[in-house]
């Protein structure tokens, strides 16, 4: 199996409803998000590729066009977690990217800080 993934990053704002009373996530803040994708394939195309790099680029505009400098409550239908993101961000890869037949999967990581992380695997069927 053959791995690649690329980084990309938007700043934004939230905050997180139903939580106890004091909870610090609760509160308006912000973070510096990075998003990570990562495409698996057990077979390289033509000229040896899982898939080339540059295809990638739309969903750095996507992120950059709909979440850069946004309050993420007011452009989401659901809780702003990293997990929901992740969620969100996987989709919008299985149905905007150019995927090959040989990806198998494609997982999206979200961080919020440098030490914690959400992701959600697509795998095709």
């Amino acid at each position: 199996m053959f791995t690649i993934s690329k980084t990309f990053r938007f700043e934004a704002s939230h905050r997180l409803a139903g939580l106890p009373e004091g909870h610090k996530c609760a509160r308006l803040h912000g973070h510096s998000y990075a998003v990570t994708v990562e495409l698996d394939a057990d077979y390289l195309d033509p000229p040896g590729f899982v898939m080339d790099f540059a295809q990638l680029s739309p969903l750095g505009d996507y992120l950059k066009i709909a979440f850069d400098h946004q309050h993420l409550n007011d452009v989401l239908t659901v809780q702003p977690t990293s997990e929901n993101l992740a969620r969100l961000f996987t989709e919008w890869c299985v149905g905007h990217l150019p995927l090959a037949e040989s990806v198998s999967a494609v997982t999206v990581r979200v961080s919020e800080t440098t030490s914690s992380w959400a992701q959600y695997r697509w795998r095709r069927p």
